[in-house]
């Protein structure tokens, strides 16, 4: 069965009730930034606004939208990208592109016009809808990107080099197009960053989309009374593949614009959310407010709040210890997941066993697992080796890129890159990562990409880009630089170099000094992370919070 099958049965069962919610909250800061200057979610507006919509009009919506594409000449196993902010047409958008039979592709908020350009080319879009923010990066290659493409604007003043998405799609049926789909279906394209700077499209099928549905409702037992508030983007897989599971029920789902401790809490009170998942940083910016006295549990109604859970980097034990303090009542989980297989879920933790966090967990419903060596023999119990999964959910493929699928696709397991142990409960703990990736705040920073910048320096010679553990962030960025013969270079200096770059790609952390290579000419990463922050990573953040947690 096709996700939209369950979007119809939605309709016929809850159709005048509320299913999503958009709040963005009053900003106390109207200073103008620049969109290299956004945090992971923040108000798009400076003025507090709230918006819902029912099941029958998120499917008139995606209906609407459907039909002009099919009109327009978009057919099954074309591609649709969305560029858009989170908002409430959002998720009709990416419907009405899945009932068409088309491909959608969501496009991560912080590319560079460059990116986007590259993305769009190598998912072969035949359209892209974006909105207000991406004017500007969009008119920069819209000479380029428009040949053979159609551009749907969602916003008011629509420019000149896009036709308006609300005026074109008002006139068209809000019936279902009813275009045949089949669970082996191609149904959505992500992106996934890969070691070299350039993106990969991660391609997924109809199946995985059911699945990461049922593996939500699975682990997380959401029921139609429950209200889903959702935070993170939506088009990372994470956020989308969670609220799947009250999609799956009809639930409700709250989409809010902003991160502040207090726009959450006046959220689930306000909204009555019972279920809300959250990032390590925001949960912590939670805990400290409660503790500094500036949030106060009695201004609030949180009784029915059920259910936190966290994904996207590792959890500090000493986290979760504060948060059961404080919500006593609360179930908790943190999942394990990659774009590869369809978000998070495929390792969970699980609410019946808090007492091992610190783990990612045990394999997710339908989701088996396993730990290889180099050679892609299942090591024994305890030993460190690559974690494997398996499981409805897996891609079908890196689209248009054979090689790097064969090398992560092996007989229907996908080899994450994360280095992992088994205990003897077969819980399963993450040590170190064989990519060479940075998760900081749930963000995926790949070095390279700042290394090549770095480089661009007139004085310096080579960088390097590595992770250092954070308490807040999982990891910091530190770069390593080496700077050329009789060139004077300072930190300042770099840091103002590097506000060219979006804020979460700058370095955090600066160092002066010669950087090792091996005799074919790569950067020996290991040495560098047992120089500046032990040899595993991952391993250490948690070793490290425990050890605070006893003392």
């Amino acid at each position: 069965m096709p996700i939209t099958d369950i979007l119809e049965r939605n309709c016929r069962l809850y159709g005048n009730e509320t299913c999503l919610v958009e709040i963005n909250p009053e900003m106390t800061e109207t200073r103008r930034i620049t969109w290299k200057e956004y945090e992971l979610i923040q108000p798009s507006s400076p003025s507090y606004y709230r918006r819902e919509i029912t099941w029958n009009v998120f499917n008139e919506k995606a209906n609407r939208f459907a039909n002009m594409l099919l009109d327009r000449g978009i057919k099954k196993g074309d591609k649709v990208g969305i560029l858009l902010m989170n908002c409430l047409e959002w998720l009709p958008i990416y419907f009405g592109i899945l009932k068409t039979g088309a491909l959608a592709v969501p496009f991560n908020f912080r590319y560079t016009a460059e990116e986007i350009e590259y993305c769009a080319n190598l998912a072969e879009l035949d359209v892209l809808v974006f909105g207000p923010e991406f004017i500007g990066r969009i008119e920069e290659i819209a000479d380029s990107i428009i040949r053979n493409r159609l551009l749907f604007y969602v916003g008011s003043n629509c420019p000149t080099f896009a036709e308006d998405y609300t005026s074109l799609t008002i006139d068209y049926p809000s019936t279902s197009p009813c275009i045949p789909i089949d669970d082996e279906d191609d149904a959505v394209i992500y992106f996934s960053s890969g070691t070299t700077g350039f993106p990969k499209a991660i391609l997924h099928n109809h199946t995985s989309l059911m699945h990461a549905a049922k593996v939500e409702q699975n682990h997380h037992g959401q029921t139609h009374e429950d209200v889903f508030l959702c935070i993170p983007p939506l088009y990372h897989t994470g956020a989308k593949m969670h609220w799947f599971g009250s999609f799956l029920v009809g639930g409700k789902a709250v989409l809010l614009k902003g991160t502040k401790p207090e726009f959450i809490f006046d959220a689930v009170s306000k909204e009555h959310c019972t279920i809300v998942w959250l990032l390590v940083p925001w949960a912590q910016d939670i805990l400290d407010s409660i503790d500094s006295g500036k949030l106060s549990l009695e201004d609030y109604q949180l009784s029915q709040w059920r259910l936190m859970h966290i994904g996207a980097q590792p959890v500090p034990p000493s986290l979760i210890a504060r948060w059961k303090r404080i919500f006593p009542h609360h179930q908790y989980d943190t999942n394990y997941g990659l774009s590869e297989s369809i978000g998070p879920g495929c390792v969970h933790l699980g609410v019946n066993n808090i007492h091992k966090v610190g783990a990612i967990g045990i394999p997710g419903y339908g989701w088996e697992t396993k730990i290889v060596d180099e050679n892609g023999t299942t090591v024994t119990q305890g030993q460190v080796g690559e974690l494997c999964v398996k499981g409805p959910g897996i891609m079908t493929c890196y689209y248009r890129d054979e090689k790097a699928t064969k090398e992560v696709l092996k007989d229907g397991w996908l080899f994450t890159g994360d280095m992992a142990e088994q205990d003897d409960d077969g819980f399963i703990y993450l040590v170190d990562r064989k990519k060479d990736v940075i998760i900081s705040g749930g963000e995926n920073i790949y070095p390279v990409q700042i290394e090549d910048f770095l480089r661009a320096h007139p004085a310096i010679k080579d960088a390097a880009v590595i992770g250092l553990p954070d308490k807040r962030l999982g990891e910091i960025t530190l770069a390593v630089i080496e700077t050329k013969e009789n060139f004077i270079c300072t930190e300042d200096d770099l840091q103002e170099f590097c506000k060219k770059l979006p804020r979460y790609k700058r370095p955090k952390k600066m160092i002066f000094a010669d950087i090792p290579r091996n005799p074919t000419g790569k950067i020996e990463k290991p040495k560098l992370r047992k120089i500046y922050c032990g040899e595993s990573l991952v391993a250490s953040q948690i070793e490290a919070d425990t050890l605070g947690i006893r003392a």
